[in-house]
């Protein structure tokens, strides 16, 4: 036995039929086609029972004017008459019921107007007028409502496209200023030019109002940050000297050990607060990329292996690489597990371990300064500079957990931009 068939996937719409501009034109389309149907509906009713109503009353007349002549014994034109060829049959029986009426028949393979009534011996007295331009001009009449239909709807779908492309523009323009400034552009602002201030324009000077705030509140810390790290260099030199001097015993050591400390952190918040600025630019130069891994292995001091699957020459930085590669070793070194591997294949740099991975902040949101949750110690300056590094020479640095356990850095190297001939 087989089971219930299952339900056909649903196919998705394409991308396109989301859009605001996509959405307006089909209403527009649907109202504009509806109004149309309606008023062409009415106008067809109105003008259609003017016109047969007008043919009834000449059929009628007429109708008179023969039944007149045949009680006077006034020759009657052919095909008019009691009981002439080509009249309905309907219009027959009812007139032999003793009632007199129109309806819309073929004489002489061309439409006409009958109008019958009942006349003596139990006969029918029948007459017709032509309907053919009564005819012409109910289907001219369509064929116009049709064409200024048509011509409407266009029109009015021209001009409502016109009119929604100039919002949707201002919206993808603000849009866009909104991913520049999550990308740390805040000097981007929309300025919305548009003279008349609707919704878009109160939520792109919302944005710019936003974005200044930021900006404002982010210069504040960098110089805040700053100007703590600059003012802790003095003082730390001097109890660096001082602690030097202190005799030989575990209580010197520990302050040394301290101090050291405190002196790498001030310039850690130093180095973040350039990278904040944006203003670092790299000094590139050919190097050889697992011949960079390698040195900063060796520089580590750490037990980490290295493998070179494939390497390249790069256009890099190779302070920045350094320092970027070292603070991965040291990382995963300090909150993951044994073995660390460093993984060189062509213009990709891999660090991995066998800790606990990555917590879930980092994976979604990217290292953040001073934030360590799922880390036994350190104060998140390590990775936030290795990013920072990343972003100055223009390079890709990922965060992943792998599926068998530990964490994974994948540090990937892209040709710089070449500069126009001239």
């Amino acid at each position: 036995m087989t089971g219930p068939a299952r339900p056909a996937r649903l196919r998705r719409l394409p991308a396109w039929t989301a859009t605001l501009t996509w959405k307006a034109a089909v209403f527009i389309t649907l109202m504009c086609c509806g109004l149309a149907a309606l008023l062409g509906g009415l106008v067809h009713s109105a003008m259609t029972r003017q016109t047969i109503g007008t043919a009834r009353e000449k059929a009628l007349d007429r109708l008179d004017r023969v039944t007149a002549a045949y009680e006077t014994g006034t020759r009657i034109p052919r095909g008019e008459g009691v009981d002439p060829k080509g009249l309905p049959e309907e219009l027959r029986a009812y007139a032999a019921g003793g009632h007199r009426g129109t309806l819309v028949g073929v004489l002489r393979d061309k439409p006409v107007m009958w109008a019958a009534g009942p006349a003596d011996r139990d006969g029918v007295i029948a007459a017709a007028v032509d309907y053919g331009s009564s005819a012409k001009t109910i289907a001219d009449l369509d064929r116009a409502i049709l064409g200024s239909s048509v011509l409407a709807i266009g029109g009015t779908l021209l001009m409502g496209a016109i009119g929604v492309t100039r919002i949707t523009r201002r919206l993808h323009q603000t849009a866009q200023v909104a991913r520049r400034i999550s990308g740390g552009d805040l000097d981007a602002r929309v300025e919305d030019s548009a003279r008349a201030r609707d919704e878009v324009a109160a939520v792109s000077d919302a944005l710019d109002t936003m974005a200044a705030s930021l900006q404002h509140k982010l210069e504040a810390e960098r110089r805040f940050t700053a100007d703590v790290a600059h003012e802790l260099r003095t003082p730390l030199t001097g109890l660096n000297a001082a602690a030097e001097l202190l005799p030989p015993g575990r209580p010197a050591e520990l302050v040394r050990d301290r101090v050291q400390a405190m002196r790498a952190l001030t310039e850690d918040l130093l180095e973040v607060s350039r990278l904040d600025t944006r203003s670092e630019r790299p000094e590139l130069d050919s190097y050889d990329l697992a011949a960079l891994a390698a040195r900063t292995i060796r520089t580590s001091g750490t037990d980490t292996l290295l493998r070179v699957l494939s390497s390249h020459l790069v256009e890099t930085d190779h302070r920045r690489v350094e320092r970027i590669l070292g603070n991965l070793i040291t990382n995963a070194h300090k909150h993951g597990a044994a073995p660390v591997t460093v993984t060189v294949e062509g213009i990709t740099v891999t660090v991995t371990d066998a800790g606990p991975g990555y917590p879930e902040y980092l994976l979604t949101s990217g290292p953040q300064r001073f934030r360590t949750e799922g880390m036994n110690k350190g104060h998140g300056l390590g990775l936030t500079i290795a990013a920072g590094q990343a972003r100055a020479l223009g390079a890709t640095l990922t965060f992943t957990n792998r599926p068998e356990g530990g964490a994974q850095a994948r540090f990937t190297l892209h040709p710089p931009p070449r500069s126009p001939r001239a």
